[in-house]
């Protein structure tokens, strides 16, 4: 069982970020399960462990899945019986829910800036820090005007500091070094 995690985990990694790229993680997700519950099947089960080619095997499972597969799935379904790994099939379904669980983690972000953030400003700062935390971001905002220009951001153990007033102290700093 844990060979087969093993072998499922990079597909499973690359469907999930095809899905998060395409906005489409539901979809792939009904995909892979309906996929994995046809590989379930005794009849599909044997055909898979049996010697047939891949491209009719990946044939086959196309056909059975019909509509469930868009143009996508049916690619990912070809991939996978051409690396006769249309068996790691449940696997992979079991890794992406557990990575679609991981990615909906919201985190909450405190925001410190010298002036009110617009809510364009807000809007891109929080898909910018969604990108570089891999999470939901839900903003926190605050205004210090002593920071004089700039912000900082805080997300739990990780500090983003863009602030004029630490880029002026590192350079008081340097200068009395």
């Amino acid at each position: 069982m844990s060979e087969l995690t093993t072998v499922a985990r990079p597909y499973a990694k690359a469907a999930f970020d095809f899905a998060v790229e395409q906005n489409a993680i539901a979809q792939w997700q009904d995909m892979l399960a309906f996929s994995s519950a046809v590989t379930q099947n005794e009849d599909m089960h044997q055909l898979l462990t049996g010697a047939i080619a891949a491209e009719k095997l990946a044939e086959i499972f196309i056909s059975v899945a019909g509509e469930q597969l868009d143009e996508h799935g049916q690619n990912f379904v070809k991939v996978l019986a051409e690396n006769k790994r249309l068996v790691a099939l449940p696997e992979i379904s079991e890794l992406f829910d557990a990575f679609k669980a991981e990615y909906d983690k919201e985190v909450e972000v405190d925001v410190t800036s010298a002036t009110e953030l617009s809510a364009a400003q807000q809007t891109e700062l929080s898909a910018t820090l969604e990108k570089r935390l891999a999470r939901k971001v839900k903003l926190n905002c605050n205004v210090d005007p002593q920071l004089i220009a700039g912000f900082v951001v805080k997300a739990g153990d990780t500090v983003i500091d863009g602030s004029v007033k630490s880029k002026l102290n590192r350079l008081e700093d340097a200068l009395q070094a």
